[in-house]
């Protein structure tokens, strides 16, 4: 399975793309900005999307991506999200004022895209991959996945602050690959802490969650642009060594558009 990252920031500069990852060819896991740089050959191969959430640096490709192939797909393409999620696409921006509806054009019975609800813990098995929807906490209805193809997950936590239930689940996973947000510095920690994001404090905490014996490169995404530099410096503080003092025995590291994966 090749993950290949399309977008993983914070916010839009030159080089910096919204989050978006490619799944082999086929598969999308939340479409912001970095979906722009995929040829209309690559988005026509695209035939399923996966949300996290429904904010916009996320989202914001999605209708764009789908007016620009939509003459070329003779099937609907298939949008995966929790009803919430699907609830604010309908109502903010298929919405006919925004942007067409394209769940009803060009017609309902052979629309350009369809809605599909799933839930917290839902695991739906497309084209040789099982996808599982894992809990997150944050402002709007959202999700991480954990996305394999048989053998150990790349999991991706989406916007989130501090999340048990996560590092319940992934303890009962084999985990080859962690993306984790952690979109503000300490110095802006309250404000991650309301916005319901991680800063690396937080992080740091949320790590000790970690069983000792699991082992996997961690990635960091969702920085803001002005801030990245500082954040992995802040971050850098506890690699190694946890704030309880238990060694830190996973690698950490700052994702980057264009990398690819292969799991």
């Amino acid at each position: 399975m090749k993950i290949r990252v399309l977008g993983c920031s914070g916010a839009i500069a030159k080089d910096c793309r919204t989050t978006s990852f490619l799944i082999d060819s086929d598969v999308l896991i939340d479409a912001g900005t970095g979906v722009g740089d995929l040829t209309l050959d690559e988005m026509c191969a695209i035939n399923y999307v996966f949300l996290t959430h429904s904010h916009l640096d996320h989202v914001a490709a999605l209708p764009l991506m789908v007016d620009a192939v939509a003459s070329q797909r003779n099937v609907a393409l298939k949008i995966y999200a929790l009803t919430g999620t699907i609830a604010a696409l309908k109502a903010h921006i298929f919405n006919n004022v925004i942007w067409p509806d394209f769940s009803v054009i060009p017609s309902i019975s052979a629309p350009f895209v369809s809605f599909h609800e799933i839930a917290v813990g839902e695991i739906t098995h497309i084209m040789g991959k099982t996808i599982e929807a894992l809990p997150a906490v944050h402002t709007v209805p959202a999700v991480g996945y954990s996305v394999s193809a048989g053998g150990p997950c790349w999991v991706f936590t989406g916007d989130t602050e501090r999340n048990p239930a996560l590092w319940q689940r992934l303890e009962q996973l084999s985990v080859a690959m962690l993306v984790i947000e952690t979109a503000f510095s300490n110095r802006e920690k309250d404000l991650a802490r309301r916005s319901l994001h991680l800063s690396p404090v937080a992080l740091a905490e949320e790590l000790e969650f970690i069983n000792p014996e699991k082992r996997f490169p961690i990635f960091i995404t969702h920085t803001k642009p002005f801030e990245t530099e500082l954040i992995m410096d802040e971050i850098a503080e506890f690699d190694g060594v946890l704030p309880t003092g238990r060694h830190m025995a996973h690698d950490i590291r700052w994702l980057k558009a264009g990398q690819v994966f292969e799991v």
